[in-house]
């Protein structure tokens, strides 16, 4: 017969397999693949992205903006998420500065067009872009959850005065600057 005790110090040795992704090496390939995304996404709307757009519609060109600053916003708090999570493992920030700077994060809060009658006449490769961000972006989210709980907002910062200042800033600290 096998018996099982659930000390305290048994609790304490359960091994998070988020938790361990995000605070070990094999963190890195994640790390890159966001940031690899990033890149791409910014080539492609400073370039041929542009093109693009101006041939759309006016209501296609419409759409295509709005798209795009939600494509820009998601992957700013992915990068964001993922540089926090980087400064975490190289030692630069302890997990409770993490947890504390990542409330200004925000996983999955934005929506998307893809429901819009206008949305198939967008262009298929920011299309892909758009669905990989948005799978990218769940699993951040999701490996977030695993790691750091069920974040609950303060009431103080569920007015978001201005959300690109906040983002400036989160990426100041995850650069030290």
């Amino acid at each position: 017969m096998v018996t099982q005790t659930t000390d305290s110090r048994d609790e304490d040795r359960t091994v998070k397999l988020a938790e361990h992704l995000a605070f070990s090496r094999s963190f890195q390939p994640l790390f890159n693949e966001g940031m690899a995304m990033v890149d791409e996404t910014a080539a492609y709307l400073d370039g041929e992205g542009r093109g693009e757009a101006k041939r759309l519609t006016r209501s296609g060109a419409t759409l295509y903006a709005a798209e795009s600053m939600r494509l820009t916003t998601r992957l700013m708090q992915v990068a964001s998420w993922l540089l926090l999570q980087r400064a975490a493992n190289q030692g630069d920030m302890s997990r409770s500065q993490v947890e504390a700077e990542k409330v200004k994060v925000r996983l999955e809060g934005l929506g998307t067009a893809k429901d819009s009658p206008q949305y198939l006449d967008l262009p298929e490769r920011f299309r892909d872009l758009v669905e990989r961000a948005i799978k990218l972006e769940r699993r951040i989210a999701m490996l977030d959850r695993e790691i750091y709980g069920s974040a609950t907002v303060p009431e103080e910062s569920t007015e978001t005065k201005n959300p690109v200042g906040q983002q400036i800033d989160l990426l100041k600290t995850a650069f030290h600057g």
